[in-house]
């Protein structure tokens, strides 16, 4: 099997370059990062990010000839010819296949990912109806691997503004959340062009999703919500924000 994967040290480069591999597959060698973990005891100084193995953790997410994804749900033998490694795009990369997701945490921690209810709590558990609890299915279920906003050119472009697909993602988990009480604040927190406006509905998110979840999707719920909620008055809109793009756009 080849591989070119990008390599980077900081305190010897001055720029990300290309090293090319061939190593021979055996029969242990299921997923990607099977072979990348037999690749790294012929060179140790090869750097990338592992932790469970099993598409939970998205530890090892990165660019998999083109398109971002997780080597450890990657079947190796539906890879053929020289297999290009490159780090997730967009974020800064620290060594190799390692990237900065500071960034990313940062746009996620802002929607406040956990819930809100000033209520007291009820003895046992706050309750849903199974309606309720549907809701949630598409939403919660994200590992936070970045491979969606990594893709994403509205990431690219306003990394620092505009929230990217995973957060926006976890907000509308807790917007339609019915044990959730923070509604009004939390459409509040997304308005402007860029938070939540930025998105263009290319569905990359949805594409590159290793969970097979529509991010996009939750986006446009959301854009609905907070209109429908502006036209009812419900949600302060003394400082409406300028050129917002359309909804459809």
């Amino acid at each position: 099997m080849k591989l070119s994967i990008s390599r980077y040290n900081p305190e010897l480069d001055s720029r990300p370059y290309m090293q090319d591999y061939e190593i021979a597959l055996v029969p242990g060698d299921h997923m990607l990062l099977d072979v990348m973990l037999r690749l790294k005891q012929q060179d140790s100084t090869l750097s990338f990010r592992k932790s469970c193995r099993e598409g939970v953790c998205g530890s090892d997410a990165m660019s998999i000839n083109g398109r971002n994804g997780l080597a450890c749900i990657t079947p190796v033998r539906t890879l053929h010819g020289t297999v290009v490694l490159r780090p997730l795009p967009s974020f800064p990369i620290i060594r190799d296949l390692v990237v900065d997701m500071t960034n990313f945490f940062q746009q996620y921690h802002s929607i406040k990912p956990w819930l809100e209810n000033p209520e007291p709590p009820p003895e046992k558990e706050r309750l849903q109806s199974p309606a309720e609890r549907e809701r949630l299915n598409g939403a919660y279920e994200c590992i936070l691997c970045g491979c969606c906003s990594s893709q994403c050119p509205s990431y690219w472009w306003n990394p620092d503004k505009f929230v990217g697909p995973a957060g926006l993602l976890q907000a509308y988990r807790f917007i339609v959340d019915s044990r959730d009480k923070a509604t009004d604040e939390r459409l509040e927190n997304l308005r402007g062009p860029y938070r939540l406006f930025r998105c263009r509905t290319i569905m990359n998110c949805a594409e590159v999703c290793p969970k097979g979840l529509e991010p996009s999707h939750a986006i446009e719920k959301t854009r609905m919500r907070m209109l429908h909620v502006e036209a009812s008055g419900e949600l302060d809109t003394h400082t409406p924000p300028a050129g917002r793009p359309s909804i459809t756009n």
